[in-house]
Order: C-alpha cells, then structure tokens, then sequence
C-alpha cells in the first residue's frame, strides 16, 4: 500500500479539522494543569462511540489530567491522515484494517486498545430457509460496498468459498433490499437491521464474528510519536476510556447520550437505546477475554490469527511487521473491573 494513500492531502484534512473539532468538555477549555488531547471518531456522535463520550461526561478523563476534545468524524474526516500530520492525538479506527493498513504504509501509528471485542459487521436477509448461516450464502448474490470488496469479502473468500462473481454494489440504500425479498447486503449490527425493521421487515441478521471472523474493532489509535514520547497521557486517556465503556454499558448511560444527542441532533433515544442492547447482548464491547483483562483487551494470539488470516486470503503480504500495528502496552491490566462490579454486583 502506498504511504501516499494515507498521508497525501494531508493539508485538507487538517482544514476540515480545525473547521469541525468539538470541545465537547462541559465549559469548554482547559483548566489547571490539564493536558488538551483531541480525539478524532470514526463517524458521527453515537451509541458506537458511548464509552468515550462517558468518560467525558462523568469526568473520569478530567481525574486522569485530560482535558479531551472530541471531533466528530464524517465524510471529510481522514483519521490517519489527522494522526500522520500529528493534529490529533488519538483517533478511532474502525477495525484491524486500520491500523495494518497504517503499519503497511509506514505511517507512525498503531492500536493502544480495541474498544470492541467483535466486529458488528453483519450479513442480513429477508426471512428465507436456504439461508441460515453465512456458509448458504456462498454463490448468491450480496450486495457489499467497495471498501468491503478489498477487506473482509477477502476472508469470506478464503473461508467460505465465496466469489467476486456474488457482489452486487451495496450504495448505502435500502430500497433494493426492500423490494427484492432473495436480497443479502451486508450492514452493521445496530444500523440497517433496525432501519429495516421500521419498514415492517423482520430479517435475519448474521454476525460475522459469530461464525468466525476474527477481527476487533473500534480502535483507539496513538502515532508511535506520541506513544515514545509521553506514555503517561496514553495510559490515562486508555484507562479513562475504559471506565466510561463500563459506566455506559453498566450504568446509568444518560450522561454520554445527551452529549451524543448535541452533537449529532439527528440521534434519537430509541437509535441509541437499540444500540446499546445490541452490544450487551451480543458481547460487542465486553465478552471473552476482557472478562478477565477487563474492556479494550487485546492479544498476541487475536492479532495473530487475524493478520494470518489476512495474509492467507491476499490482503496482506507475509513481510509486514504485524507488532507496528499494535502494542498490549497500556491494555490488559484489569482496569475497570472494579467499576463493573460496583455497577452490577456481581
């Protein structure tokens, strides 16, 4: 992959940036010996980004010397580029392609820690009995993206056999799928399965990480500048983050939802209420290893298995650097379990 890919036009971002940076804190601005770091999201304000806006919320990165600025992501907002040209300091990648994608490129940045254990990529169709699993998928037509086309389509042809003749061109519109009662498109857990439901379908939703796609997702990523040079805010803007993924998702979730609800007035209570049940329910945030390790906990042997994976199916070529992709440095260490236990009594 070229590095120009993701650091050419840098300039651009940067002025969409500074047009659309956030002070999300309450009374805006620096106080006291706190230390400014901006947040760059993936997407607009919602329940997928609850934790962070949490963490803001209840203080918990104010206690941890922060005072954070959260820009909403969107269309024009390129987080490795923001991370190359050094304007923010952490951004959220949406998923293990991020952050390879960057090492390959030589771009100076990497995973600290993976906000979500699974991917909530899914597979849906109309109410049907040949397909039951993603495996009757293979030799039908799905209607996917052209970002996905060149990510985990790749892995669905190495696992499950599936071909490029299947693709039909997912463009972010439901009336086709609507209509046509043999469609599967692909779509994210909390997002077209609801939409659709309040069209009168009920569909059938296959989670890939369910049937065995191994990657994480929702990444908070650090430039290896920042990682060398001042450890100590990425300890406390990580561990701060994982504290307000458990108060979100344990507690009482209104204090984030109202400033998600500011920043995107297009959210809606029943939106945000759907999302956060989807991920309790199927263990987006919180399930298997962090259990133990506690929220954002990542492994040697889950990167592993997903760069091999990758490598395999033609994405990746064996030579990359798999560890300039991430470090378990400031993960792992129990950090919220407390807070959990608190929360739920158990």
């Amino acid at each position: 992959m070229n590095r120009n890919l993701i650091i050419g036009s840098i300039a651009a971002a940067v002025a969409v940036a500074v047009a659309i940076i956030l002070v999300l804190r309450p009374g805006g601005g620096a106080s006291g010996d706190l230390k400014t770091v901006t947040f760059a999201t993936d997407w607009k304000a919602q329940a997928e980004h609850g934790g962070f806006y949490q963490a803001l919320a209840n203080g918990y990165y104010e206690e941890a010397g922060l005072n954070v600025r959260i820009m909403q992501g969107g269309p024009g907002v390129n987080v490795p580029q923001l991370l190359a040209a050094h304007t923010v300091e952490f951004g959220l990648g949406s998923n293990n392609f991020i952050p390879l994608n960057i090492a390959a490129a030589g771009a100076g940045a990497k995973a600290v820690m993976a906000s979500f254990q699974k991917d909530p990529q899914v597979f849906i169709t109309h109410p049907r009995d040949d397909v039951k699993s993603i495996a009757d998928m293979k030799g039908k037509p799905i209607m996917v993206s052209d970002a996905t086309v060149s990510a985990f389509w790749l892995w669905l042809k190495s696992k499950y056999g599936f071909d490029d003749s299947q693709i039909r061109k997912y463009t972010f519109n439901l009336a086709p799928f609507l209509t046509d009662p043999s469609a599967i498109q692909q779509g994210y857990l909390s997002s077209e399965p609801y939409m659709i439901r309040q069209e009168g379908v009920e569909p059938q939703v296959f989670l890939l990480s369910d049937y065995g796609y191994p990657g994480y997702a929702a990444f908070i990523l650090a430039s290896d500048r920042m990682i060398a040079d001042d450890p100590e805010t990425v300890q406390a803007f990580v561990d701060a983050s994982i504290k307000g993924w458990v108060s979100y998702l344990y507690g009482d979730p209104s204090p984030a939802n109202a400033l998600i609800k500011r920043d995107n007035p297009e959210m809606t209570d029943e939106v945000i209420a759907n999302a956060i049940n989807l991920m309790k329910e199927n263990g987006i945030v919180d399930s298997g290893e962090t259990l133990t390790l506690g929220v954002g906990a990542m492994t040697d042997a889950r990167w592993k298995q997903f760069y091999d994976e990758m490598v395999e199916a033609g994405v990746y070529d064996a030579s990359l650097d798999l560890h300039s992709a991430y470090t378990l440095e400031f993960v792992n260490r129990g950090v919220g379990l407390d807070l959990k236990k608190e929360l739920t009594g158990e």
